[in-house]
């Protein structure tokens, strides 16, 4: 026993003990007023009131997110949600959300490991698989923290994980929650890839490296079949985060797999999420029997979490069905990003990466000066939010336009002259 046990031991319960006083300090770190990252907010903010330039955040939406919203009583046309494919507010999606409410209620109210588990969890997790062509799948109940948890949980000390300079930030936080390390190379540079791979792939035992299907700040789509080849190279595995590129890109929306026509099983980790085309919330693991079973039963952001609530899974799983029966949702949402795009490169508008996907940058540089074209663009009645620092570099703004199918030709066309002729009148 230690010297500090044996005094615990020692001493009277009822004993009342002296505690030194905290030692006198010139900063007050005891209030949150103080923090730095609160001022740094503060000051932002007011820089932004002294151009007249109003906050366009947590705006509230009286409707479903669709290519329209209301705010404040007034219509908007809206381009600042991912209901990609209309099936946010699809009758087909609403009846099997409101079905399982009334069988299974609001919540499993227990993790899936003990007695939250439910038949529709089991069957969303067969569609998912059955939809990608994989062996099994694993739905959590945030996207977000799928991205954290597997990474965080799937590799070590003795392991390196390699990400592009603009990975999502669940890839990052998930590499950070590993003892493995993580190296970076730019953005669909494969020879600086392969240069880091050649240096260090024999220093470890797993390397892994992560994409994502469709880039979320840029709507860019990686040459898939460009990192299989570099993968099978150097023995390495692959994850894709699928999250923005399911349900929107491929002949069927079978996302970056069946756009480049590969082998399902040349990637080892497909990731997706439920929030954008598939009308729900969570997210998903998808790939091999062994990598799912030891997920199931090992993961932390799973066992630890209480399962998919029932309506959100019964949405997910009639959104992927309406899907599979109207596949022509995904050549309709292809035509309007065609359209958006083709009048924004007339108008002279920087798109950016951009090379196909249904989220359209368009760049303007100075942080407040996109705050302030996101703000005539609202008076027009279009809405569409603005990307600043510290989600993007400094001096790398944009507004990020996110197109539905059920954006009309008519709206798309309103919005990219408006767009234009407010970019041109602020210089």
């Amino acid at each position: 026993m230690d010297a500090d046990s044996a005094e615990e031991l020692h001493n009277s319960p009822h004993e009342k003990k002296s505690w030194p006083d905290a030692k006198p300090t010139t900063a007050d770190y005891t209030s949150f007023e103080n923090h730095p990252g609160y001022l740094i907010l503060q000051r932002r903010k007011a820089e932004a009131l002294k151009r007249n330039i109003s906050i366009p955040f947590f705006l509230t939406n009286d409707a479903a997110n669709s290519n329209n919203a209301v705010i404040n009583g007034r219509q908007y046309i809206n381009f600042s949600g991912y209901n990609y494919l209309g099936l946010s507010g699809h009758p087909q999606v609403t009846s099997a959300a409101k079905a399982a409410i009334d069988k299974f209620g609001t919540s499993v109210s227990a993790s899936r490991i003990v007695s939250g588990q439910i038949s529709l969890h089991v069957e969303l997790e067969k569609v998912i698989a059955d939809f990608l062509g994989v062996e099994d799948c694993l739905v959590f109940v945030s996207g977000y923290n799928t991205n954290v948890t597997t990474l965080g949980h799937l590799f070590g000390r003795k392991d390196l994980v390699i990400h592009d300079d603009m990975a999502h930030n669940s890839i990052l936080t998930g590499c950070n929650l590993t003892n493995a390390k993580h190296m970076t190379y730019p953005r669909n540079d494969w020879d600086k890839l392969q240069q880091l791979l050649s240096r260090h792939r024999g220093k470890y035992q797993r390397v892994i490296i992560v994409i994502e299907g469709t880039y979320s700040m840029d709507g860019n789509i990686p040459d898939l079949r460009k990192v299989v080849e570099i993968k099978k190279r150097f023995n390495t595995l692959l994850m894709v985060d699928e999250a923005h590129s399911l349900g929107v890109i491929g002949e069927y929306g079978r996302g970056i797999g069946e756009y480049f026509s590969i082998d399902r099983n040349d990637v080892d980790i497909w990731m997706g999420s439920l929030s954008k085309s598939f009308a729900s919330c969570g997210g998903f693991i998808a790939g091999s029997r062994p990598l799912i079973e030891y997920l199931k039963f090992s993961a932390p952001g799973f066992i630890f979490s209480v399962g998919l609530s029932p309506p959100d899974t019964a949405a997910a799983m009639a959104a992927f069905q309406v899907l599979q029966n109207e596949p022509e949702r995904v050549s309709k949402l292809r035509s309007n990003t065609e359209f958006f795009l083709s009048l924004a490169h007339e108008a002279g508008l920087d798109t950016g990466m951009n090379n196909g996907a249904p989220i359209i940058p368009i760049f303007v540089g100075d942080d407040l000066l996109c705050m302030q074209l996101s703000k005539r663009l609202f008076d027009q009645g279009i809405h569409v939010q603005p990307v600043i620092y510290p989600a993007v570099k400094h001096n790398d703004a944009k507004l990020r336009f996110f197109i539905t199918l059920q954006h009309s030709k008519e709206e798309i066309q309103f919005t990219v002259t408006n767009l234009a002729r407010e970019l041109s009148e602020l210089g």
